[in-house]
């Protein structure tokens, strides 16, 4: 079983460094984005809840358009292949593993991913929501 780990490794491995280079650079994609969203959000004139609805579709909205963009068509080949593997690999009586929406090859979990932008952005959002609000409206 040591030379199927082995083995799997050899094919894809995966470097921490990458994965933390990764990691930043989706970090300042949606820390940039944040503050143009409270920028957009400012002129629109958005307040309270709006306001906050308008960075969580627009932030949800920015990590599904990355995915799509960067890491769909290197992860469904790969997706197609996991399940390759896995269905031998269940007949064989192990257990399978990845899905189309896998991005363990290039972040830590799929959670850093999906949501890990949400509040590392906000006080971007806030900050620049009030400021072109005031802007706008004083």
């Amino acid at each position: 079983m040591d030379r199927n780990v082995e083995r799997d490794f050899q094919l894809s491995p995966i470097v921490q460094e990458s994965v933390i280079h990764n990691t930043r650079t989706l970090n300042n994609l949606q820390s940039l984005t944040s503050s143009l969203f409270g920028v957009a959000a400012g002129i629109l004139g958005l307040e309270s809840y709006s306001g906050f609805l308008f960075y969580l579709v627009c932030s949800i909205l920015t990590t599904v358009l990355f995915y799509v963009v960067r890491i769909a068509p290197t992860g469904i080949p790969a997706a197609a292949a996991a399940a390759a593997a896995s269905s031998q690999k269940s007949a064989a009586g192990g257990v399978g593993a990845s899905g189309a929406f896998d991005t363990s090859r290039y972040y830590r979990s799929p959670y850093e991913f999906w949501t890990g932008g949400l509040l590392n952005g906000l006080a971007g959002f806030i900050l620049t929501w009030t400021l072109f609000f005031g802007l706008v409206r004083a």
